[in-house]
């Protein structure tokens, strides 16, 4: 399915009765500064639709977009570093936490954005096993392949692979939109 549209709807910060609303969620998560943001503007195409920073802990809410005036993507703040208080930190990870699992809100795909040049850390970890244990479908993004080197290139996505049996994995670039067609496929069929 090729994206048309894509337009900003709200943030959420809470319960909200626009999550339930029968609108199928696509939720885009990751550690702080992963370029969970990136990877949303090159799918839709639109440059600016998710905002993007070098700040760590920018996402502070839940950014709805209505894709295609069928699907939401959610993008979700990141988790784990980010530039802010520990209160401000803990309020994020209560947002997450509720969202996908202290909440009746359902999503049709969970994507897990990973940094291919770090690969999994066990904070990337505890979040897939904890989104496999609610029963989420998850699809992982290995983003910023760019910067990885050639002969490195295999050995890193096969060692994300042997980490997390049973997973897709997409070899992603949001800079050189690399694994945009891919990606699609897998969110919308």
């Amino acid at each position: 399915m090729k994206i048309t549209s894509a337009k900003f709807v709200k943030g959420v910060v809470g319960d909200d009765e626009i999550l339930g609303n029968g609108i199928p969620q696509i939720a885009f998560i990751g550690r702080s500064n992963v370029g969970k943001s990136s990877v949303i503007n090159s799918l839709t195409g639109v440059k600016d639709l998710a905002r993007t920073s070098s700040f760590p802990g920018r996402t502070q809410e839940i950014n709805l977009f209505l894709i295609n005036k069928k699907y939401y993507f959610a993008d979700l703040p990141g988790y784990g570093f980010a530039q802010m208080s520990k209160d401000d930190r803990a309020g994020l990870a209560e947002l997450i936490n509720s969202y996908f699992f202290h909440s009746t809100y359902e999503q049709k795909i969970v994507v897990l954005i990973i940094d291919a040049v770090v690969g999994f850390t066990d904070t990337d970890m505890g979040m897939l096993h904890a989104l496999e244990d609610a029963g989420k479908d998850v699809v992982i993004i290995a983003n910023k392949i760019d910067k990885l080197k050639t002969n490195e290139f295999k050995k890193q996505i096969k060692k994300i692979d042997d980490m997390t049996v049973g997973h897709i994995i997409i070899p992603y670039s949001a800079m050189k939109k690399i694994g945009i067609k891919e990606v699609l496929k897998e969110l919308f069929k």
